[in-house]
């Protein structure tokens, strides 16, 4: 019988997880085990703070559901999530950034036309999102898929709130010489969740809770790699302190301000309404 000592413990954890049936499972616990158990003794972990981690974490799983995702949340603030995604979407120099997905996407968002209005009747500015989806060879990609989704003129992603429709989000098609057009209005920053567990942490800090003015976006295309990223505004507020990190340079857009007339689709806009133009460049699958 072996006596389990604070000098043989992790050794003897990661004994046991390395014989899990699934070679990269065991990799991923023994890894985890080590790290976990060297943060342990690197900041001498007393049992009131490991508790009150245990606590944190109940609180922030018993807070999620289908439509809050804290656990994501968790993870966008650590920066984590921008992490992973740039460790696993190292795209050509050329091609569009990828950042963080957030926690408010839905499925099966409905399917408007070229310059169809995904706000119907949300107060705010409208706002027209226009450019070309190409690959990186500068070819148009047609019929490549738009998923378009943000928050309110409030901060509110649908998913917030108690709606059964969809309420500013929906899905485009680039048209035969990779054009787009997608309505919606004037996004605002806006601050996360600050009254969950996340939340709670970090006012415990100085960290900046807002990000910046943005709208999501997912392209799809057949022989090109998923692309899940953001356009934000330039020059909008907290740019510099997002609180999930996902800022970048080559994603910032200019928000032009136009008079009432004949909007990116040929229609006629009544109000003053604001154009971005950005051109999405989508980095081919790689041949195997």
């Amino acid at each position: 019988m072996q006596l389990v000592t604070e000098d043989n413990i992790t050794a003897l954890a990661q004994e046991r997880w390395a014989t899990a049936k699934d070679p990269r499972t065991a990799q991923l616990m023994t890894a985890l085990v080590r790290h976990l158990h060297d943060f342990a003794r690197e900041v001498r972990l007393t049992e009131a703070e490991w508790m009150a981690a245990v606590r944190w974490l109940t609180a922030t799983g018993q807070i999620s559901d289908p439509k809050r995702e804290e656990f994501i949340l968790a993870s966008d603030v650590l920066g984590l999530s921008m992490l992973v995604v740039q460790m696993n979407h190292r795209f050509s120099p050329g091609a569009t950034p990828a950042t963080v997905l957030g926690p408010f996407h839905i499925d099966g968002s409905p399917e408007l036309g070229f310059g169809g209005d995904m706000s119907d009747d949300v107060t705010g500015t409208p706002l027209y999102v226009t450019g070309t989806v190409r690959s990186l060879d500068g070819s148009p990609v047609p019929g490549a898929v738009l998923d378009v989704w943000q928050a309110d003129a409030e901060g509110a992603y649908e998913a917030q709130l108690d709606v059964d429709e969809a309420r500013l989000r929906a899905k485009y098609r680039a048209r035969e010489d990779g054009a787009y057009c997608v309505r919606t209005i004037a996004p605002k920053g806006y601050s996360i969740p600050m009254d969950g567990p996340v939340g709670e942490l970090i006012g415990q800090t100085a960290i900046s809770h807002f990000r910046p003015a943005h709208v999501h976006f997912l392209l799809t295309a057949e022989g090109h790699e998923p692309l899940i990223t953001h356009l934000f505004e330039e020059g909008a507020e907290y740019l510099d302190s997002d609180v999930v990190f996902g800022t970048k340079q080559e994603l910032l857009v200019r928000f032009e301000h136009r008079e009432p007339g004949t909007a990116p689709d040929g229609t006629t806009c009544d109000v003053p309404w604001i154009e971005a133009r950005y051109d999405f460049v989508l980095q081919p699958c790689a041949q195997h």
